[in-house]
C-alpha cells in the first residue's frame, strides 16, 4: 500500500531535485552524460516502440550496464519524462510578438504538434502521463497562450479555445501516427494499406454497409493518396475551428 501511494504521489523529475544530476563523480561510468542517454532513449523509442523500450534494452544500446544509467536518473519514468521534453524541444516555434496574424501562428503550432505526433508515435501516451513541465513543452505552452490572447478572447475562453485547438491536434496526430505504425509493421505503402484494408473491411456485412455509405463523402474529400486526403481533412478541420474563434470573438464585441 504505501509504495502504491508513494507511485500515484509522483510528481515530476523537474521537481525532485533531479535534474542537475549526472555530474563525474566516484564510481560513475565515463563516457556518459545526460543528454547523451535521452538521445538515445529518443531513437530506441522511435524505431522500436514504447512498449518496448526498457532500461535494459537503452543500457545495451549504449554499451553499458543497466546500473551504469541509474547514475543520471532514478527510474525509468524520469528518462521517459526527459524524452518527452526533448522532442518538444524540436518544435520551431513562432514568436508572439512578432507583427503576425494570430491565425497564421496557430496554424503553424497546430501543424508543427501533428507533425511531432506523428513522427514520434510513443509521444501521445506520454503527455498524459506525466506533469510536462520540463523547459521545451513550457515554452510550447507558453507561445501557444500568447498567441491565442492576440486573437482578443475574453480570458475565461482562452483554455477552451487552445483545447478545442490542441486537444483536435492530439487526436488527429495520434490516430495518424498509429496508422503509420502499423502500415511500416505491415510492410506496406500507406497507400496499400489502405486499399488492403478497404477490401477486406467490405467482406464483414455490416462494415460494408457503413463504407458503402461512406462511399460518396470519401470521393468529394478528393485526394490521390492517403497522404493528401489526411491532409486536406487536417487543414479542413483546422479552418473550423479557427472559424468558431473568430465566431465568438465577433460574439463578444456585438453584446451590448
Amino acid at each position: 500500500m504505501v509504495k502504491a501511494a508513494q507511485k500515484a504521489a509522483r510528481t515530476s523529475v523537474w521537481l525532485e531535485g533531479k535534474t542537475r544530476r549526472g555530474g563525474r563523480g566516484g564510481g560513475q561510468p565515463s563516457g556518459l552524460d545526460r543528454e547523451r542517454i535521452t538521445e538515445v532513449t529518443v531513437r530506441l523509442l522511435d524505431s522500436e516502440g514504447l512498449d518496448r523500450f526498457s532500461m535494459r534494452r537503452l543500457a545495451a544500446e549504449l554499451n553499458v550496464t543497466a546500473m551504469s544509467v541509474y547514475w543520471y536518473v532514478d527510474t525509468k519514468d524520469d528518462l521517459l519524462e526527459l524524452a518527452l521534453d526533448a522532442v518538444f524541444g524540436g518544435l520551431d516555434l513562432p514568436d508572439p510578438d512578432a507583427d503576425e496574424d494570430w491565425r497564421d501562428q496557430l496554424r503553424t503550432l497546430a501543424r508543427a504538434y501533428r507533425a511531432l505526433l506523428v513522427r514520434h508515435p510513443w509521444l501521445s501516451p506520454l503527455v498524459g502521463r506525466y506533469l510536462n513541465i520540463g523547459p521545451n513543452n513550457m515554452a510550447f505552452v507558453r507561445v501557444m497562450q500568447r498567441v491565442i490572447r492576440k486573437a482578443a478572447l475574453p480570458v475565461h475562453g482562452i483554455t477552451g479555445a487552445i483545447s478545442a485547438v490542441f486537444q483536435f491536434v492530439y487526436g488527429y496526430g495520434t490516430i495518424e501516427g498509429h496508422f503509420f505504425a502499423r502500415v511500416a509493421d505491415a510492410g506496406m505503402s500507406p497507400d496499400e494499406y489502405f486499399r488492403h484494408s478497404l477490401s477486406t473491411v467490405t467482406l464483414a456485412p455490416d462494415a460494408a454497409e457503413v463504407i458503402q455509405e461512406s462511399t460518396e463523402i470519401m470521393e468529394a474529400r478528393g485526394g490521390d493518396t492517403v497522404e493528401e486526403m489526411m491532409e486536406r481533412d487536417f487543414e479542413f478541420a483546422l479552418e473550423l475551428l479557427l472559424a468558431g474563434i473568430e465566431a465568438m470573438v465577433e460574439r463578444g464585441r456585438n453584446r451590448p
